[in-house]
């Protein structure tokens, strides 16, 4: 590890992208496995919640034990793939430290947070917000720029066992039986906190949909006990009179296991966001 770690920063006469992994479940473990043997990333720290985790997987020298302490492994850029409460807290120290790529967007759903991650990217470094499962993102945010985009709703459907659900609707999912049922339809911004870790495309939605906002954008959640895949369905209106205006929809099929949070085809993308998180200077950034 150390061998390849040398052999990156001569090869690239240290212009290897030094990341922060935040977060060590499937998603965190898929990235460090990737950034170290990639040739142009090279790991700076891996934090988890419960170091125990770590032992006998990360070498010693990576393992950070506070988060608070991230600058001190001289990041170039830290991932955050544990929980939106960890970049509510941390996510400003992040910004001071290294670009931020934000892996739980729904964390910007409360406006406070929101407000002092933009005020922060604003400075010296950007914020990064994968696409992860939203198709069509840059274009959302293309529209939004010119004031064409009217309408947008995300509708995501699960088998009942891949949603990670709190309150009320931590309660409703356990009442689905045979049939599909809709869990929730309204604003994006009330359903993050319900569904932190199921939502972030809709709250990438809705950061690409800037003019809609978490208020504007409307998602909605349905749980289908038929389903081995996930599914993600777009529908955007633009500008035109009602029944013939612009539309778009778009139905991503994205195959995972049975009680799986994140879709196999996430994994990838997630990969190829964070190799796109460069040159972007401050302000924030989809990728």
């Amino acid at each position: 590890d150390e061998l390849q770690r040398c052999t990156c920063r001569m090869a690239k006469q240290q212009k290897c992208r030094r990341v922060g992994i935040v977060g060590f479940g499937r998603l965190g473990q898929y990235l460090y496995e990737e950034a170290s043997s990639h040739p142009a990333l090279e790991v700076a720290f891996v934090w988890n919640r419960s170091s125990e985790k770590l032992q006998g997987a990360v070498p010693e020298d990576l393992i950070l034990r506070d988060l608070a302490d991230c600058a001190t492994k001289s990041p170039d850029l830290i991932v955050e793939v544990a929980h939106p409460s960890v970049s509510a807290e941390y996510g400003v120290a992040f910004l001071q430290a290294a670009d931020f790529m934000i892996g739980s967007p729904t964390a910007l759903a409360d406006a406070g947070v929101h407000k002092a991650l933009t005020e922060a990217a604003k400075l010296t470094h950007g914020m990064y917000v994968p696409a992860g499962a939203l198709w069509g993102a840059q274009d959302l945010q293309k529209m939004a720029d010119r004031g064409t985009l009217k309408g947008l709703k995300v509708t995501m459907s699960k088998h009942p066992f891949s949603f990670k659900l709190c309150g009320s609707l931590a309660e409703k999912v356990k009442t689905v039986k045979d049939e599909p049922m809709t869990l929730y339809e309204g604003p994006v911004r009330d359903l993050c906190p319900l569904a932190p870790n199921n939502v972030n495309t809709m709250a990438c939605a809705a950061i690409a949909a800037h003019n809609l906002g978490f208020e504007g954008v409307v998602g909605c959640i349905v749980a289908d006990p038929s389903l081995s895949s996930h599914l993600v369905e777009i529908d955007v209106l633009g500008p035109g009179p009602v029944g013939s205006s612009f539309s778009v929809r778009t139905v991503r099929n994205n195959p995972a296991t049975t009680g799986q949070v994140t879709g196999k085809q996430t994994y990838a993308s997630f990969l190829s966001s964070l190799l796109a998180t460069k040159n972007g200077g401050p302000g924030i950034h989809l990728c």
